[in-house]
């Protein structure tokens, strides 16, 4: 993961990145700010663990919450549209997911985990099932994150 993050932050040399984490809790940041000199690139993040927290802090309108759910494309996308405005950065990513115990009531199973991505000229999501414990799929979440990040470099 170090190699990962690492490529993250040479990559983006010139560009700020944020970060908007449900499912990783803060693990994406965790993960880039044990980089030296990570701050010359990441500003930041928010811990949006909760559909208020989505909807107050990243713009994530109720309607796509309700209609969708935490875990859905229209939210992982609005969720990095949003922390990219909040937080005035180049680009952002975000995670939404399961890590268990259970699925959610729009039939999301365990270990699925929808990334968000934005920059000013496009973005994307990645729909995806992981495998394994919560610490597993929170970690898999992670890695996936990094890699879309900089597979959108390209």
């Amino acid at each position: 993961m170090m190699s990962l993050c690492c490529d993250v932050i040479q990559t983006l040399r010139g560009k700020t990145l944020v970060t908007a984490e449900s499912l990783t809790g803060g693990g994406i940041g965790a993960a880039l700010t044990s980089v030296i000199g990570a701050s010359a690139v990441y500003k930041g993040g928010i811990i949006s663990y909760t559909n208020a927290v989505k909807h107050k802090l990243l713009g994530v309108p109720m309607e796509l919450l309700d209609q969708f759910g935490a875990v859905s494309e229209p939210v992982a996308k609005a969720m990095a549209e949003g922390a990219r405005k909040a937080l005035e950065a180049d680009l952002a990513v975000s995670v939404t997911g399961l890590a268990g115990p259970t699925g959610d009531a729009f039939g999301n199973p365990v270990g699925t985990g929808v990334i968000g991505y934005s920059d000013s000229s496009k973005t994307a999501v990645k729909h995806c099932l992981f495998s394994g414990d919560r610490e597993s799929i929170r970690s898999q979440t992670i890695e996936t994150a990094l890699q879309l990040i900089l597979d959108m470099q390209k």
